[in-house]
């Protein structure tokens, strides 16, 4: 058990999801610094908010920044954890015999 859960808090990452984060995963696509014509794949996983993706732009940015790989390309998949329930109401009911 955590130690936020021993103390009643709620995680960090549940309040996120509450905010409207969900999870996000990106395929990160990168050339070897010592062979550029070979990729490599790298795989992210974090909490954002889609469309605009700060958390994941900031990764980018760092990695353009700091890290010796130049990226190919970048592939994206979102999903929130947390929505709202679907509810429809009917206003009939239909027998079959």
């Amino acid at each position: 058990m955590s130690k936020q859960a021993q103390n009643g808090r709620v995680s960090d990452d549940f309040l996120k999801q509450l905010s409207g984060y969900g999870l996000t995963t990106a395929e990160i696509l990168y050339r070897m610094p010592d062979h550029p014509g070979l990729l490599q794949s790298f795989i992210w996983q974090d909490y954002d908010i889609a469309p605009d993706f700060p958390t994941l732009i900031r990764f980018l940015t760092f990695w353009r920044e700091k890290l010796d790989g130049a990226l190919h390309s970048v592939r994206v998949g979102h999903s929130k954890l947390i929505k709202p329930a679907e509810i429809k109401a009917f206003d009939a009911e239909f027998r079959f015999n």
